[in-house]
């Protein structure tokens, strides 16, 4: 493990072997680092959460491996007793942005600068949030879901789903990023049916998560995301925003 000058470490704080702490890093509260990881300059972890209900109770930060947490990261822990903020493994989580209370992020997420999660956020595996995105407490963003820069998430974003704009809206599926996670052609053509589904104004998103399941022969995936439509958060979910004829098929880019 490399510890850089002007590093404070607290004193119920642990990290494992193989990380790399920059300068000026600080990492304090109860927080528990996994291995090789490399947290840059500035970063700030496991410093009491942004919520008044805290009351200096001990609560968790769990980060796993192989994170990259760049400059001025500020990473909270839980704001109820016994509760923790968990990253998972091979994030990257770039300039400035900001986990808060709370928050679940799984597995090789890309979080781009200055973006703020605010508390109780959860981040499936696999998705990319654009650079100074702001994701509203309580929101749910699903497995290889894009959120493009600037946007104004206040709705639970499905996965393989592309969202844009104040607020967001609904405007693509991830085929490239399914390409690229070897999804095979026969599901990113089910889970477009699914989309245009879901996208039909003449169904409430019950009656879209029924006629998925009439329609479409079961796959991983699919199933994924129709839990994910099943389980929404308080905030609901971003099902329908403009008429399936209009939803963008990247599929042959």
């Amino acid at each position: 493990m490399e510890i850089g000058p002007y590093c404070i470490i607290g004193e119920n704080v642990s990290i494992d072997r193989g990380c790399r702490l920059n300068s000026g890093v600080v990492i304090e509260g109860w927080t528990q680092i996994g291995k090789n990881n490399l947290i840059s300059h500035g970063a700030v972890i496991g410093t009491e959460p942004q919520d008044i209900k805290y009351k200096n109770e001990e609560t968790y930060v769990k980060i796993g491996d192989g994170n990259i947490i760049r400059e001025f990261v500020t990473i909270h822990r839980a704001a109820t007793k016994g509760h923790a903020t968990i990253i998972g493994n091979f994030n990257m989580l770039m300039a400035y942005v900001h986990v808060a209370h709370n928050c679940i992020l799984g597995n090789e997420i890309t979080i781009a600068n200055s973006v703020g999660l605010s508390g109780h956020v959860e981040v499936e595996d696999q998705a990319v949030i654009g650079g100074m995105a702001g994701i509203h407490q309580f929101v749910k963003i699903g497995r290889l879901a894009m959120v493009g820069g600037f946007s104004k998430v206040t709705k639970d974003i499905p996965p393989f789903a592309i969202v844009d704009g104040q607020p967001a809206r609904l405007y693509g599926i991830n085929f490239r990023g399914m390409r690229r996670r070897n999804i095979g052609s026969e599901i990113r053509s089910d889970i477009k049916t699914a989309f245009k589904i879901m996208s039909d104004s003449g169904l409430s998103l019950s009656e879209s998560i029924k006629k998925i399941k009439k329609t479409l022969k079961s796959s991983p995936e699919l199933n994924h995301l129709i839990h994910f439509l099943e389980n929404p958060s308080r905030m609901g979910i971003l099902f329908r925003n403009i008429p399936s004829s209009r939803i963008k098929d990247f599929d042959e880019e």
